[in-house]
């Protein structure tokens, strides 16, 4: 029998878990299979098809590249589903929700095992760009 996880905004300022399954881009989604979909808080990265919105930071980075530095934080690729997301069985974050991000999304900062700031990890990956709006002065250490 399966069990359908539904996709759930975490209430802003809850901290949860979230063990990666799927990645879609640089700053997510990315699926837990706790069961919310997660945009990683503070950074922007490229569009899937390269495009950045209008009104936000729009890194030199690829979104290729920027969903492959992701995946390799997270463990790396464990598969390809045919939408697209690339399969990870990713280590267990440590997060805490800034609330939605549009749709079933939850904007989070999270944390890896090692205690290092994902967004963070991801900055230094030089592939996503802080998102000054967002940001809220965050140091990284």
């Amino acid at each position: 029998m399966f069990t359908l996880l539904a996709a759930t905004v975490i209430a802003s300022g809850q901290s949860f878990t979230c063990t990666p399954t799927q990645v879609w881009d640089g700053d997510g989604p990315v699926w837990c299979a706790e069961g919310p979909h997660l945009r990683l808080a503070g950074i922007a990265a490229r569009e899937m098809d390269g495009t950045c919105r209008a009104n936000q930071p729009c890194p030199d980075a690829s979104a290729t590249e920027a969903r492959d530095a992701l995946v390799n934080l997270l463990g790396g690729a464990r598969g390809t589903r045919a939408s697209g997301h690339i399969v990870v069985a990713g280590p267990r974050l440590t997060c805490r929700s800034e609330g939605s991000a549009g749709g079933s999304r939850t904007a989070a900062w999270c944390r890896l095992p090692s205690g290092q700031d994902l967004s963070c990890a991801m900055i230094r990956t030089r592939t996503v760009l802080a998102w000054r709006r967002y940001w809220k002065g965050r140091p990284c250490r």
